[in-house]
């Protein structure tokens, strides 16, 4: 098994891939307007360090349970952030009549395919470092990383959600978005719906979506501190959680990679998985 550690990018995670490449798309005026988006906190983080760069206002609708260290993170990057909300669907309902209000320009955190198009560059590296490269494992919160790793590589790709979050899954099984009440540990992939441009990629391109336990979870995250030393978040343990739990077929002799993203984690969430083995 190999990792692709995207938990060392600016942010912690993968999300200032597709935001630099969705903000650089913006015209000049849609930049002067502003950008707003929401999210548990990964995209938040990338969505402000993007915005930042190109010297434009953000504002990110989050919840009121949101990580707190992703809020102040998200915070420092100049972000603005709105913790009115009680839960991620409250949140997007928020941000539309903010929007609407405003006329600020909604820059979507996983639905939109030049964010994805930048995500893709994720699989694209994955690839030149490792030809031979059999699978890919995708942590799957709104869908837009698998969505944009299944874009640009030809190699098998298979999806990881939580039990307790499968928007994919459930949009997949219904044929359309799916709203759900995600509750899981892992809280960077608790997206309330998958959106349905990403539904129809991933209905092309991706290979198959499995689910995860909590307790396959957290034991991914043990893995990962003590065999990798990696601070990964438990929804960056995802991905290695659900290849040590027999998720995922592997044909011996074919590279796997696991996608580690991201390294936000809150120290009492991680402490308290590392303890309880």
């Amino acid at each position: 098994m190999f990792l692709k550690a995207e938990l060392f990018q600016k942010t912690g995670s993968f999300k200032p891939r597709g935001m630099l490449n969705r903000i650089a798309a913006l015209s000049a005026e849609e930049k002067a307007r502003g950008i707003v988006t929401w999210s548990a906190g990964n995209a938040a983080q990338g969505a402000a360090f993007a915005a930042a760069a190109e010297g434009i206002p953000c504002t990110v609708f989050m919840w009121s349970t949101a990580n707190p260290l992703k809020v102040a993170a998200t915070r420092g990057y100049g972000a603005e952030v709105d913790l009115t909300a009680e839960s991620p669907a409250q949140a997007h309902e928020l941000l539309l009549a903010y929007v609407e209000e405003t006329g600020r320009t909604f820059v979507h955190p996983f639905d939109d395919p030049v964010l994805q198009a930048g995500h893709g560059t994720l699989g694209l590296e994955v690839v030149e470092d490792l030809r031979d490269v059999g699978t890919i494992v995708v942590p799957v919160g709104g869908g837009g990383l698998i969505a944009g790793v299944a874009s640009a590589v030809d190699c098998r790709v298979v999806g990881v959600e939580p039990e307790r979050a499968p928007s994919l899954t459930a949009a997949l099984e219904a044929g359309e978005p799916v709203r759900i009440e995600p509750a899981s540990i892992a809280d960077g992939l608790n997206a309330p719906f998958t959106g349905a441009g990403t539904l129809e990629v991933c209905r092309e391109r991706v290979d198959a979506v499995v689910l995860v336990s909590e307790d396959e979870i957290a034991e991914g995250l043990r893995f990962l501190y003590t065999r990798a030393k990696l601070a990964c978040e438990p929804a960056g343990a995802a991905a290695v959680g659900a290849l040590l739990a027999g998720k995922i077929e592997v044909e011996t002799g074919s590279p796997v990679v696991a996608v580690v993203s991201g390294g936000n984690a809150d120290p009492k969430v991680v402490a308290g998985i590392l303890a309880s083995r």
